[in-house]
């Protein structure tokens, strides 16, 4: 009986996980048509158009690896933290204090760092492993 219950538990937060995905995926396209239609009523495109269409453009991206495989790539998040910054920084540039302006930048250099300690880990841990097998 315990085994039945684990599996209906299981199948239930698969399904829940997936209209999850399906909520987040339609809500960024949603959120880039406005985008879109913001800029033909503006009849420009700006640098901070461009960085939100690219931040959703990685939302979009981090649901379909996360549909496609069932693991989060902890990369994805760190990339769009990197430019939504970027994008506060350009937004806002004139009225934001050196001091803020150093804390966002450092902010950012950690993020960056940390991908680069990931991406490290993530190679040697799969080289080590392959050694083992062979």
């Amino acid at each position: 009986m315990s085994e039945k219950i684990k599996a209906v538990v299981n199948h239930s937060l698969a399904i829940a996980q997936d209209i999850g995905l399906i909520i987040v995926a339609i809500a960024t396209l949603v959120a880039v048509g406005i985008e879109i239609n913001f800029m033909f009523e503006n009849g420009t495109v700006l640098l901070t158009d461009l960085l939100l269409l690219f931040i959703y453009l990685e939302v979009l991206t981090m649901v379909a690896v996360y549909y496609k495989s069932g693991e989060l790539p902890i990369k994805f998040p760190l990339y769009i933290a990197i430019v939504a910054l970027a994008r506060y920084l350009i937004l806002d540039m004139k009225n934001i204090d050196t001091w803020r302006i150093l804390g966002v930048t450092v902010a950012i250099l950690l993020l960056g760092l940390s991908i680069i300690v990931i991406h490290y880990c993530q190679t040697n841990l799969f080289e080590k492993s392959r050694e083992s097998v062979d």
